[in-house]
């Protein structure tokens, strides 16, 4: 299919989505949690019978997380949690548009090691990956006190981007667009605030990511919580949400760590990655598994650097 086909296909789908969304903003917001939860699932349902593209990327990321191939009724059941947790973050993300305060505190528990973190650490950098519901993690860190501010990259159609990032603002964060989000982010974090930032996505060399190794294999990632912490000299603390039988998520630790032990950007950002691949592994159903982690190939020079870096870690028994 050729660009311009690609660009007309956009422009026709256009009013679709629009519908869509409105559609799903309309149904979610007035429903009680646990109805909005049930709505969730039977859309996603519905997406996981037709995603067959998704599908079929969501399986070949679960081999890699695991290492080996499951029978095709226990990968399908992993699978079919994925979509429903995804689609429960985001039906969170638009429910949680209005009272968002009082509807964070029915959905979402912090643990107590976080709340006694965030309580001695101000400002601090929280950081997470696409994890249960990674929309409440910045809302939880924001109601024990900290002045938040998240990155935004674009999420499907403009539209869609539009609606979450005015949920993510709607309980008082600030949200910051991907383009250009180091000068605001460093600034806010030396006013006083805090970070929320995901690392678990392909960033770009050119826009500022790093290789490490993501289950084996070269990815590249965000060292933003390297930088901020060396830089802004604040305090890391890694977390996820993890989905409790209720329908509601806890807000657990996974690490500390100290400002000094950013100033190795590589290996500081390495130990993040090796961090949410234990929790993955362990709950490979509680992550988007249809995302194209892997579709970045390293040049010789990328895969060279990589190595070194490795081979240094290993000498000095860090990170790989």
């Amino acid at each position: 299919m050729g660009r311009h086909t690609k660009n007309a296909l956009r422009i026709l789908r256009r009013p679709f989505e629009w519908l869509g969304i409105a559609l799903a903003f309309i149904l979610i917001v007035p429903l009680p949690r646990r109805a909005m939860l049930l709505f969730c699932d039977m859309v996603m349902r519905a997406m996981f019978f037709f995603d067959r593209r998704g599908r079929k990327l969501a399986a070949r990321n679960l081999r890699i997380v695991l290492g080996r191939a499951l029978p095709a009724k226990a990968e399908r059941k992993i699978l079919l949690r994925s979509y429903r947790n995804m689609g429960r973050s985001v039906g969170y993300a638009l429910w949680s548009c209005v009272f968002a305060k009082t509807r964070c505190r029915k959905a979402g528990v912090m643990g107590a090691e976080g709340k006694a973190f965030l309580a001695e650490h101000k400002p601090a950098i929280t950081v997470s990956g696409h994890l249960g519901c990674w929309e409440i993690l910045s809302q939880l860190a924001y109601l024990e006190g900290h002045d938040m501010m998240s990155v935004a990259k674009d999420i499907g159609s403009s539209a869609m981007t539009g609606l979450l990032m005015k949920a993510r603002r709607s309980i008082g964060q600030e949200i910051v667009p991907a383009a250009g989000a180091f000068r605001p982010l460093m600034a806010g974090l030396k006013a006083g605030k805090s970070l929320g930032l995901l690392v678990d996505q392909v960033v770009k060399p050119k826009d500022g990511g790093i290789w490490v190794r993501f289950f084996g294999r070269p990815v590249p990632v965000s060292a933003a919580p390297a930088f901020f912490a060396a830089k802004g000299k604040a305090p890391v603390v890694m977390a996820w949400s993890r989905p409790l039988k209720d329908g509601r998520w806890s807000c657990d630790t996974l690490a500390t760590m100290k400002p000094d032990e950013a100033r190795d950007i590589w290996g500081f950002t390495q130990r993040t990655i090796r961090i949410l691949e234990r929790v993955i592994r362990r709950h490979p159903s509680c992550w988007i598994l249809n995302y194209r982690y892997f579709r970045k190939t390293p040049t010789p020079e990328e895969l060279a650097k990589l190595e070194r870096l490795e081979a240094r870690s290993r000498k000095e028994g860090g990170s790989s």
